[in-house]
């Protein structure tokens, strides 16, 4: 999907920013909270609403016309929601991804996701993975890694389940599994070239996968529905519950395997 207004090279530096200052704040708050013998389910709860202040505080100063869709925000109903549907510019943020994976120091996988929408479409966006001290963004695109000829590919599935999606793929392709926790640092291996195919069906949200997206996008990567339709975002309803992230070599083959 093509955007009609394109993002500004403010606009990626923002995002690129954003995600890892969000980091640096989740990072020192968890070490703190660790130290005061805080439980899991504290420590993910304040990193939730620590991660949402700080980035909407950001936004409302730096990019106040835009509105701002995140997990953690209050429900848009109403005015709200028509507000959100006739913006020009809408950014989609994930605070905390992965927030059982942040509650288990020493986890690092967990991420902090920044996406600004236009026309449905993700024109700008990052990804930090704060535990490792690591942002990827739109601008510059990251630089895929070459992959060995003749190697098995590698599907990313989640430590506790394996969504239908990608046992199918894993059995048509003899594929090797790799295990991950949140939708961002999966979608960053493949980017990264530590796994090669992250299909999810069984229910996300907008939230899960727009700045993940817009980073494989930037790369070169396929991203698309498990159908092979476009990911359509900013929408009145933002369950978008399915999605493909692969490298373009294996992206005919899966969405073959997925529709046959």
């Amino acid at each position: 999907m093509v955007a009609l207004v394109k993002a500004t090279a403010d606009d990626h530096a923002l995002a690129a920013r954003l995600a890892g200052e969000t980091g640096q704040v989740l990072v020192q708050l968890r070490e703190q909270l660790i130290e005061q013998g805080a439980a899991p389910a504290a420590i993910k709860d304040a990193g939730d609403l620590a991660a949402h202040r700080f980035i909407m505080e950001t936004l409302n100063a730096e990019r106040p016309d835009d509105a701002v869709l995140s997990e953690e925000g209050v429900e848009q109903v109403g005015p709200a929601l028509q507000q959100r549907l006739a913006a020009e510019r809408t950014w989609i943020v994930d605070p905390l991804d992965g927030t059982r994976e942040f509650g288990e120091y020493p986890r690092v996988d967990w991420a902090v996701h920044i996406a600004l929408v236009v026309d449905g479409s993700p024109v700008a966006g990052a990804v930090s993975l704060p535990a490792e001290e690591l942002t990827l963004g739109t601008d510059p695109a990251p630089v895929l890694p070459e992959v060995e000829d003749g190697a098995k590919p590698r599907v990313i599935v989640s430590r506790t389940r394996r969504p239908p999606a990608a046992q199918r793929l894993a059995g048509e392709l003899d594929a090797e599994y790799i295990e991950m926790g949140s939708a961002g640092a999966k979608a960053m291996a493949v980017v990264r070239g530590t796994a090669d195919i992250y299909a999810h069906s069984g229910g996300q949200f907008e939230w899960d996968s727009c700045a993940p997206v817009a980073v494989a996008e930037a790369a070169g990567l396929h991203c698309s529905r498990l159908d092979g339709s476009p990911l359509v975002y900013n929408n009145a309803d933002p369950y978008l519950p399915d999605l493909l992230i692969c490298r373009r070599e294996w992206a005919e083959r899966c969405l073959a395997i997925l529709n046959h």
